[in-house]
């Protein structure tokens, strides 16, 4: 991918820029221009290390785009990474080292809920280093001591929650199972199942280090007499108490969240044993000129549609930590935080995803001009924690062991 700036990279550039220098009498001691640097922290090789490798490419993506318009304040923007493992020690530390070691003004991610928490109390508040995590929804997020520091560019579950409720309820059974991972995650998911479901609900939770063995948890989430099972849990987990669920009958039939929307998933259980079962995950909606704008960006340079709406997320993150620091006019992540609801909502002139979309963008802000940038995923119209007050919910379904989007539906929480 071109004009996308990393660690890794700059360091020959700024050699061979020397060398050059030194070669031709320029004064190498000459001002130089510090980019802004964006850390993105995500799980790169543990159990969720396939979602965060997917919303790399719209993290990389903006970058190049951004970079392309020549930058923020004159300045590329360079992407550092870091890798939590999906561990909250593991995400504290390298957070830390993102923020006091690589100086990045503002972090994207982190992917999971637990580790976002955990980054967040640990790092993100007590530095004042501005954070928008494209994925985690636990509802506990909204009361982190964060000082105004962290944001979503993806749904909470008190909105994915809902339509999780109401998709098991269309399966027409007003008595299900329930197996969840206990984490911020699963348990922020959980309960506003339960809240909203019409019907009875036998909840289970498993141990979100792993287990051998899942069907204790299974039998107790079928003791209730359920036929079906709504699953939320991460994939690698899924894959052993889904196969042993099926293996000894517990469950066949089966609802899922999004952390379990993978065909990678459905190949290593066998898709025959899922196909036509649906599922939630974060959406968008085509009929949008912004999410239109970016798919056709986005198929022009890769060929097809991304494989998670999350990819959008992670696009729209660091457009808009772009936006606000071209409208602070500085690169202080307080400036940034200050001016990121400013720079995605009215009353400014409504300005779209895309090259051209960011490139108007970032001009309008050049310009003086107020701006409200409508996300590739959707409007980011923060509230006061920090959480999108309306989007969109996908439901999908496994076909043939593919994913197949059904249909987008709208959320207001306001």
């Amino acid at each position: 991918m071109t004009n996308v700036i990393t660690r890794w990279l700059l360091v020959p550039l700024a050699v061979a820029a020397l060398a050059l220098a030194c070669d031709d009498g320029e004064d190498s001691g000459a001002d130089s221009v510090e980019p802004l640097r964006i850390g993105y922290l995500a799980d790169r090789s543990g159990s969720l290390a396939e979602l965060g490798d997917v919303i790399s490419v719209g993290v990389e993506l903006a970058v190049q785009h951004i970079n392309e318009a020549g930058g923020v304040l004159g300045r590329d923007v360079e992407l550092l990474f870091g890798d939590t493992k999906v561990n909250p020690t593991q995400g504290v530390e390298e957070a830390r080292r993102l923020v006091e070691v690589e100086g990045v003004q503002a972090i994207v991610g982190a992917i999971s809920s637990t580790v976002t928490l955990a980054v967040t109390e640990s790092v993100i508040g007590p530095s004042g280093v501005v954070m928008i995590t494209p994925s985690a929804s636990s509802p506990a997020l909204s009361t982190s001591n964060d000082n105004d520091f962290l944001f979503r560019s993806a749904p909470s579950d008190v909105a994915k929650g809902v339509v999780l409720a109401a998709l098991a309820e269309e399966e027409g059974l007003d008595n299900v199972g329930l197996l969840y991972r206990d984490d911020a995650y699963g348990q922020g998911s959980a309960e506003v199942f339960i809240n909203n479901f019409a019907g009875n609900v036998t909840a289970a939770s498993y141990s979100a280090l792993g287990q051998p063995s899942y069907l204790a948890e299974l039998q107790q989430a079928a003791s209730g007499g359920a036929e079906l099972l709504v699953v939320i849990a991460f994939p690698g987990e899924a894959e052993v108490f889904l196969r042993e669920s099926i293996e000894n009958e517990v469950f066949t039939k089966f609802v899922f969240a999004d952390a379990t929307r993978s065909e990678d998933l459905a190949a290593k259980i066998g898709a025959e044993h899922i196909d036509g079962m649906k599922g939630t995950a974060p959406g968008s909606s085509a009929d949008e000129p912004s999410t239109a704008a970016w798919n056709r960006a986005y198929i022009a340079q890769f060929g097809e549609e991304p494989a998670r709406a999350y990819v959008r997320g992670g696009y729209d993150a660091v457009i808009a930590i772009a936006l606000a620091a071209e409208a602070a006019g500085a690169t202080d992540s307080t400036a940034i935080r200050d001016q990121l609801r400013n720079v995605v909502q009215p009353p400014g002139q409504t300005v779209i995803a895309g090259p051209e979309g960011i490139a108007a963008a970032l001009e309008a802000v050049r310009n003086g001009e107020e701006i409200d940038y409508d996300g590739a995923a959707s409007p980011l119209d923060w509230n006061a924690t920090g959480d999108l007050q309306t989007g969109f919910v996908e439901i999908w379904e496994y076909r043939g062991g593919k994913i197949v989007p059904l249909e987008s539906r709208p959320f207001d929480l306001r």
